[in-house]
């Protein structure tokens, strides 16, 4: 499978751009004394969240990508696709489990279910 064949999910790059601005604005005070180095990694933390994390979706799988490592599911575990509460989209699996689908909105889903190959019923096209 290419990687044009991947459908990317990420987070707005907007936090990333707030985490270099925080990290140039934290230097003066880490800079200030040494045991307030340990200020920097906030922001270098969330700039590496903000660059990494999201949810990756082929024909074959969904990758979830976080700070640190990630999680892959095969598409024949997902027994449903939804819509939680807070319009983030997840995916209910077939042991039970539910798994919120870093960066990924409701609204997202036809987009998210075309990487499979497939159409969501009633979907124009």
């Amino acid at each position: 499978m290419s990687s044009s064949d991947t459908v990317h999910f990420r987070h707005n790059q907007a936090f990333l751009a707030a985490a270099i601005v925080a990290f140039f604005g934290a230097l003066p005070v880490a800079g200030a004394r040494w045991y307030l180095l340990p200020v920097l990694l906030v922001p270098l933390t969330v700039a590496i969240w903000a660059w990494r994390a999201g949810t990756d979706a082929d024909a074959d799988e969904l990758r979830l990508r976080a700070l640190f490592g990630q999680r892959r599911i095969g598409w024949d575990r997902v027994a449903e696709l939804a819509v939680d509460p807070r319009g983030r989209a997840v995916a209910l699996l077939d042991d039970g489990q539910r798994a919120v689908l870093p960066a990924v909105r409701g609204t997202d889903l036809p987009r998210l279910v075309s990487a499979t190959g497939q159409t969501l019923p009633g979907a124009a096209g």
